[in-house]
């Protein structure tokens, strides 16, 4: 609702503005810092002032007399030497929260989000979790306020990091397709994969002999030719159903897995490599240390260099961000070819995943063709998504290019106390750290599934401490969410360009910006709905009983009003997280929500209330809380357990 009033009162100045004033000027919305100053306020009489050379205390006071009533607003008044703040109606705008007015209208188009794309070599770690949970809640947001979203997880099967676990298995441990199958089909073989990872990284470093093994066996596997490439299949394919299985318990489910094999060999690159060269976007180097490879001028995407970048090397293998301008010009329907398709997996929702193929299926299914796309990378490969929008700006697609956003973020540490609490050794230095930073390929890390379950078990023992008599499997249930919401949470409430130095015991606090403190609070909210009904009551008709002049009485109340604004400010929270791309400002949002009703719950004593018609008002606030809460943490992929 507010944010409906927000857009409603910003479109009626701007088309009074165009009439009144002959010119089209964007007007912004603020909410004063004190509540004594109304709900909204608009200063475009300062903008006015300049074009229109008056003083901007007039205009606001041409502009409050002319405007006309607007639906909503109870007064428009100017103060200071310009602003024009509002009031709203308190009961017309209650009266809407109730009726359930505040719904997001559906919005055209199609917005692609790829997110997760984890190297299919090896077990996810915690780094990974913070891409796909701010991917996730991205795509949450998105399609929260009615924008259609599609899901992508990019699959690198045929990259140099597969191509070493294959090497590991193959010259190292002298294993056929048959016995990599045969341990591929046993629990935890990205564990296997992990350790092995790290064994072919340390041997590189040691032996000349291992940088043939990782030339033969790329080749091998872009070229999907013997016994090196049916090794890749096994491992990739392997490894990404365990990924999924690790971000399902994250709760997060993926519309198409999109797999660099197919973009290699449905010729994708090479009809983006017709199209480079053909527009000059890039050219074959001569001489020098790139000599014999095709490069993008360093002028097309960098300032701050002159250090061209390879697309193709040398020996006709092309490199990652040559495979990403492909890969973003199908995602905009831009590239003339698509991926056949087949079904992974079907989740228990009904929702199934697809992933490409290079055969055609028979599945009528077809993805792609987004009007924008949001590429959750991390921060350090801000320099090749720049490559990547350059190549789409050669090719004459300015607008796909503005259109393509790299969604970065830091990297996730530990902190010294997490790395006691996991068993990983420190010296005396790394103890006095802030955080740790890990390595998957030194085998430094933390492995996502292990930090998942040491928070459930973490969170298991609390909540069997405060509730021993309940069944074990309902206090396993509760257990899962709380640890599931804490460590989403504790990913989410930081901004992307911050380092995260992650923490059991500050993520899994009760008290303090935590998800468990938000999850709580929506419990006590539940609770006091669930007495209603132990006592053999049940919630009255609200739309019957509070009329709008009942609503206006109990309104009158300052505390009573600044409390359901507080609350009824979702929808404002996540267009502004939208905009911004900082899904942390929603977890922000939900954790003064939560503040909000704590305090709402200790000052008022909303069953024993005698008065008929303030304790329907206050058992309306309470669902009222409990569904914007539960809704926020629907945004942010947070249940709500039972129980604490």
């Amino acid at each position: 609702m507010f944010h409906l009033l927000e857009n409603r009162i910003q479109q009626a100045f701007q088309d009074h503005i165009a009439v009144r004033y002959g010119t089209d000027t964007a007007v912004a919305i603020e909410q004063p810092k004190q509540p004594e100053f109304g709900e909204l306020a608009v200063p475009v009489a300062f903008q006015l002032a300049k074009v229109l050379k008056q003083a901007p205390k007039r205009i606001a006071a041409e502009l409050v007399e002319e405007i006309g009533p607007i639906d909503g607003v109870a007064a428009l008044e100017v103060a200071g030497n310009g602003y024009i703040n509002i009031r709203l109606d308190r009961a017309v705008y209650a009266s809407g929260l109730l009726r359930g007015l505040d719904a997001a209208p559906v919005v055209p188009g199609k917005i692609i989000v790829e997110h997760t794309n984890i190297n299919p070599n090896k077990a996810a770690h915690i780094g990974h979790l913070r891409n796909t949970t701010l991917g996730d809640t991205y795509v949450r947001m998105l399609r929260a306020r009615g924008r259609s979203v599609e899901v992508q997880n990019y699959i690198d099967n045929t990259g140099v990091q597969v191509a070493d676990v294959v090497a590991g298995f193959h010259f190292l441990e002298r294993k056929t397709p048959a016995e990599v199958a045969a341990l591929a089909a046993q629990p935890r073989f990205d564990y296997y994969c992990w350790d092995l990872y790290a064994r072919v990284s340390a041997h590189y470093t040691e032996s000349e002999i291992g940088k043939g093994w990782r030339t033969e066996t790329l080749h091998a596997i872009e070229a999907n030719q013997g016994e090196l490439a049916e090794l890749g299949h096994i491992v990739a394919d392997a490894v990404v159903e365990a990924h999924l299985d690790t971000m399902l318990r994250l709760g997060v489910e993926y519309d198409v897995l999109p797999r660099e094999s197919e973009i290699l060999h449905l010729k994708f690159w090479a009809a983006a490599f017709e199209l480079l060269k053909e527009r000059n976007a890039i050219y074959l180097e001569t001489e020098g240390k790139n000599e014999g490879c095709w490069v993008m001028p360093a002028a097309a995407f960098r300032e701050d260099t002159d250090d061209n970048k390879v697309i193709v090397r040398s020996n006709g293998t092309v490199t990652y961000v040559g495979k990403d301008i492909a890969y973003q010009l199908w995602k905009f329907g831009l590239l003339g070819k698509d991926f056949h398709y087949k079904p992974l997996r079907t989740y228990s929702s009904g929702h199934v995943a697809w992933v490409t193929t290079d055969e055609p299926t028979g599945y009528d299914a077809s993805f792609g063709g987004g009007e924008a796309v949001y590429n959750v990378i991390d921060v350090r490969q801000s320099y090749l998504q720049d490559v990547v929008a350059a190549g789409l700006r050669a090719l004459g697609f300015s607008q796909q290019a503005e259109h393509s956003h790299h969604f970065a973020y830091e990297m996730v540490a530990l902190s010294p106390r997490c790395c006691a609490e996991l068993g990983i050794g420190l010296s005396e230095e790394d103890q006095r750290r802030p955080y740790i930073e890990v390595s998957g390929r030194k085998g430094l890390g933390v492995k996502a599934d292990d930090l998942i379950d040491k928070l459930i078990e973490e969170a298991l023992a609390e909540v069997t401490s405060r509730h021993p008599e309940s069944p074990e499997s309902e206090r396993r249930d509760a257990a899962v969410a709380i640890a599931i919401g804490a460590l989403r949470y504790f990913l989410l409430k930081f901004t992307r360009n911050t380092v995260i130095a992650f923490d059991f015991q500050e993520a899994l606090s009760f008290e303090g910006e935590t998800g468990p403190y938000v999850q709580y609070a929506a419990v006590r909210a539940r609770n006091i709905l669930r007495k209603l009904g132990e006592r053999g009551e049940t919630l009255p008709d609200f739309a019957a009983v509070l009329p709008p002049e009942a609503l206006a009485r109990q309104l009158a109340a300052e505390d009573f009003w600044q409390i359901l604004l507080a609350a009824s400010k979702a929808d404002t929270a996540v267009e502004r997280a939208i905009a911004s791309g900082e899904p942390a400002h929603v977890a922000r949002y939900a954790f003064q929500v939560a503040q909000t009703f704590n305090n709402f719950y200790h000052q008022y004593h909303i069953l024993h209330e005698r008065d008929p018609e303030r304790r329907a008002f206050l058992l309306w606030m309470t669902q009222f809380f409990a569904n914007q809460l539960e809704r926020t943490l629907e945004i942010l992929g947070i249940r709500v357990p039972v129980y604490m």
